[in-house]
């Protein structure tokens, strides 16, 4: 079976994104993938998901129509507003739709990042191994870019049952790093100030890092060199020259030439970004065991 998706509005950098294209950061290639993992995951769940591929829309939100067949959706992440064909529904959530039905996602209270998941497969073509979208490096997705009004997208076979996902707890504590491999780079009294201070996520924010209001200038006084650069990961907190930490993201750059005191841990990272501008950060460091174990039991 073969549906017809039409894109009608999309807010910016709404991107066809799956679990990311792993191995490939040698070849200067980052894994891509939702900015928040286990959002995406319960979206897909909600859609009983037969493939990997999914939307990721940004604050501002999507309005999308079927326009041949039917489908299933489910939605998660952040805290968003949808209307099927202009009746309200609950968010997360999901619906079965024919054709001619309308989904309408518009802005909520909170969050930056939120997922629409289908129980059919995209039918959109791998780029190595992945359909996840990278817009830095033009490949995956649509194009290798974000969706706009007008855009068409193909639904192929069916899907699975759809499951309703645990409810997550609510989590508002201090953000969970392991210290980074130049944490030593920092005095003792950084390192201890960087636990005890509080930051502000900044307006500066995409898909490849977000910088960080140091308000209480933990690295004002710190003379900051350049390193050689070596490879880096999502979560890596890195302090560029002029003392600014910024959190690196999923579409981050290969490798990187500043200090990095700390990772944020995987369980945190897609918590970390669902936090708008203005947000307070803190962060507490734990063992590499404890965030294991953390990931582990992530899922049940």
């Amino acid at each position: 079976m073969r549906s017809v998706l039409r894109i009608l509005r999309s807010g910016p950098l709404t991107t066809i994104q799956d679990n990311g294209r792993f191995g490939m950061l040698a070849h200067g290639v980052s894994a891509s993938g939702p900015m928040d993992r286990e959002a995406f995951w319960r979206a897909g769940l909600r859609a009983g998901a037969s493939g990997d591929g999914g939307l990721e829309f940004t604050r501002a939100g999507l309005d999308i129509e079927v326009a041949e067949g039917q489908a299933v959706l489910g939605w998660d992440g952040g805290a968003f507003g949808v209307a099927v064909n202009g009746v309200a529904q609950d968010w997360p959530g999901g619906a079965w739709l024919g054709a001619g039905d309308r989904v309408s996602i518009t802005p909520g209270a909170a969050g930056n990042y939120g997922y629409l998941r289908f129980g059919a497969v995209l039918d959109v073509p791998l780029v190595l191994g992945s359909q996840a979208t990278s817009t830095r490096a033009r490949l995956g997705g649509l194009e290798g870019r974000a969706l706009v009004a007008g855009d068409v997208l193909g639904l192929i076979g069916e899907g699975r049952a759809p499951v309703l996902p645990a409810t997550p707890m609510e989590e508002n504590g201090p953000i969970r790093f392991i210290w980074g491999i130049h944490a030593e780079r920092f005095s003792s009294l950084v390192r201890e100030r960087f636990v005890e201070a509080g930051f502000v996520v900044s307006p500066t924010l995409d898909r490849m890092g977000v910088r960080l209001l140091d308000k209480d200038e933990v690295f004002g006084g710190e003379s900051i060199l350049s390193l050689i650069s070596d490879p880096i990961l999502p979560g890596d907190i890195q302090i560029l020259g002029d003392g600014t930490p910024v959190v690196l993201m999923v579409d981050h750059q290969p490798t990187g030439g500043y200090p990095r005191i700390g990772t944020i841990i995987s369980v945190d990272l897609g918590r970390f970004a669902q936090l708008r501008p203005g947000s307070p950060v803190a962060f507490v460091p734990v063992s590499v065991d404890h965030a294991q174990r953390l990931l582990r039991g992530s899922r049940g």
